[in-house]
């Protein structure tokens, strides 16, 4: 389900997020503008991992707060070298070594804006991460958010283009196939015929492979490094899919 020619991104890597990063120095606007974006974006994941590992939430939300701060702070040497590494492997070696460091919980965030409380607490409780190990939980969180990102555009492509009733008609079939009898249903509750509702949920597929794609696309450096993460991507979220 997760897989696009990353061919047609080649052009776009050298401006997402996460080449900007890694090829200038991070203290540069562009470079920190880039990173405090990712932390942005990703800040569930983070805090999912330290929940995980037993902190309590208003605690773990400190800490993910310092965490992020000391990552506006980050020296370029402190980087991964040009072309190496993605976000989600950065993030999550830079957590390790931060919980094993010094935790300065009053350092200074800008120019993030984070995430509410209850709101990432209610998303931890609902995810199942009973018998799963911090680093599990952090990969699920991360991949469910490129997820959950992609799904927010594709929502959004769907609602401007004067298409929502079909999108909401489909969407459960995103990623599990309509049996005769649900192509019918549908059918007769849109007025569509079953055969335009087949090319309409491929078409949606493809649209949402290629968003879950441009995700992906701003975490990593390279064509060849989307390839990776998106096998990576699949290969954490397929027994839930």
């Amino acid at each position: 389900m997760i897989s696009t020619a990353s061919g047609r991104f080649s052009r776009e890597f050298l401006t997402t997020c996460w080449s900007i990063v890694i090829n200038g120095d991070s203290a540069q606007d562009a470079g920190a503008a880039a990173l405090g974006e990712l932390c942005r974006r990703y800040w569930y994941p983070a805090y999912a991992y330290l929940r995980q590992l037993g902190h309590p939430p208003a605690e773990t939300q400190d800490i993910a707060r310092a965490f992020f701060g000391s990552l506006m702070h980050i020296s370029a040497a402190e980087m991964p070298p040009e072309r190496s590494g993605h976000f989600r492997d950065f993030l999550l070696d830079r957590s390790r070594a931060f919980l094993v460091g010094e935790r300065p919980l009053s350092h200074a965030v800008p120019p993030l804006a984070e995430p509410d409380l209850r709101e990432l607490e209610e998303r931890y409780r609902g995810d199942a991460v009973a018998g799963l190990t911090a680093e599990m939980v952090y990969q699920h969180g991360f991949a469910s958010e490129v997820m959950a990102r992609a799904l927010v555009r594709l929502h959004a492509e769907a609602r401007e283009a004067g298409h929502l009733g079909m999108y909401q008609a489909l969407f459960p079939y995103l990623t599990a196939e309509p049996s005769e009898e649900d192509y019918r249903a549908i059918s007769e509750r849109l007025g569509h015929r079953p055969l335009a509702l087949i090319v309409a949920l491929k078409r949606l597929r493809q649209r949402f492979r290629d968003l879950v794609g441009r995700e992906l696309a701003d975490t990593v450096d390279s064509a060849g490094g989307l390839a990776e993460e998106q096998r990576t991507l699949h290969g954490i979220l397929s027994p839930r899919l």
